[in-house]
């Protein structure tokens, strides 16, 4: 068996929801450090160009964007559930609000001048600078808007109004029960982004019962993780075969065929292409067959919900 492996960075969002979920899982798992800004030619042997952080590998399988990373830790340990019974609909409707509409106003927030005058105070000037292109090029292209500043700032109390009523009106700590859920962690890692500084932590700390909620969401930690080279990653990947198939059967309304060579990507942002085989298309999952000379055979497996697929 193939030990978790997440390719990250430590101020990435979206790489605290991953490591928060493996946290409530009570997983052990390999870290690999990636550069927070392109080139990342390590994480793209595996990806194909996928960019966005972070990606979970196990073996040759490599899994893209943390709603499809939650249901196959999901499937690697279905105690405690990510996706409490009863509640998948509305737990997994209220993560994919979370990381697409409060995300994009977190955004917004954190990347207000001050804000960004804080966080880069140590930062050579040159990094900045490559950091902004960067971030400009990974929303260009896509149907993610940035958010203006002035309406992000209007917006944030009827956001915070709504979720301190959810907490409120909840049975239990969190706000599906007793325990966290996909919800929690999808909602918690835009607001401990808020957190990093002074400027934005206000929005989160001016609402006593969400900061003590984030903190207990924040309170599962990270699991076991111990550090892994991007070199011995690909190694793993190589050496190893891609997964069976799922045995759902395949599913593509648009008349796309297992075999057909096609092109996967985002739709919001970070829409990058990832040319491969089809070999898989279900209700919930894409999976890609690709070939590179470090990583060998591996399946890119992408959600269904947010991407497209394009003949090639």
């Amino acid at each position: 068996m193939h030990e978790i492996i997440l390719h990250h960075y430590p101020t990435s969002p979206f790489a605290e929801k991953a490591r928060l979920m493996m946290g409530f899982k009570q997983l052990s798992w390999r870290s690999v450090q990636i550069p927070p800004v392109m080139p990342k030619p390590d994480l793209t042997a595996l990806t194909g160009g996928y960019r966005r952080t972070p990606v979970l590998q196990i073996g040759a399988d490599v899994y893209c964007d943390t709603a499809l990373m939650a249901r196959r830790l999901e499937a690697e340990k279905n105690t405690p559930a990510l996706f409490p019974e009863g509640q998948e609909f509305v737990a997994a409707t209220l993560a994919q609000w979370a990381d697409s509409v409060l995300f994009l106003h977190a955004v917004s927030l954190v990347f207000q001048p001050e804000s960004m005058a804080m966080r880069f105070a140590q930062v050579p000037k040159e990094f900045v600078q490559v950091f902004s292109k960067d971030r400009a090029a990974l929303f260009s292209g896509g149907s993610a808007a940035r958010i203006p500043l002035e309406q992000a700032k209007n917006h944030w109390p009827v956001l915070m109004a709504r979720l301190q009523q959810q907490l409120a009106r909840g049975e239990g700590e969190f706000l599906f029960g007793n325990a966290p859920c996909i919800a929690d962690f999808s909602i918690a890692h835009c607001l401990w982004f808020l957190k990093g500084t002074p400027v934005t932590a206000p929005l989160v700390d001016d609402y006593p019962e969400i900061q003590a909620w984030l903190g207990k969401v924040l309170g599962v930690g990270h699991g076991s993780l111990s550090e892994l080279s991007a070199e011995d990653a690909l190694k793993i990947a190589r050496e190893a075969d891609p997964a069976p198939l799922p045995a759902e059967s395949f599913f593509e309304p648009n008349g796309f065929r297992a075999g057909q060579q096609v092109t996967i990507s985002a739709v919001d942002y970070g829409t990058d292409p990832v040319e491969g085989e089809l070999v898989f298309a279900g209700v919930e999952e894409l999976i890609l067959r690709r070939e590179d000379e470090r990583a060998g055979v591996v399946h890119v497996h992408f959600p269904r919900f947010g991407y497209r697929i394009d003949a090639r």
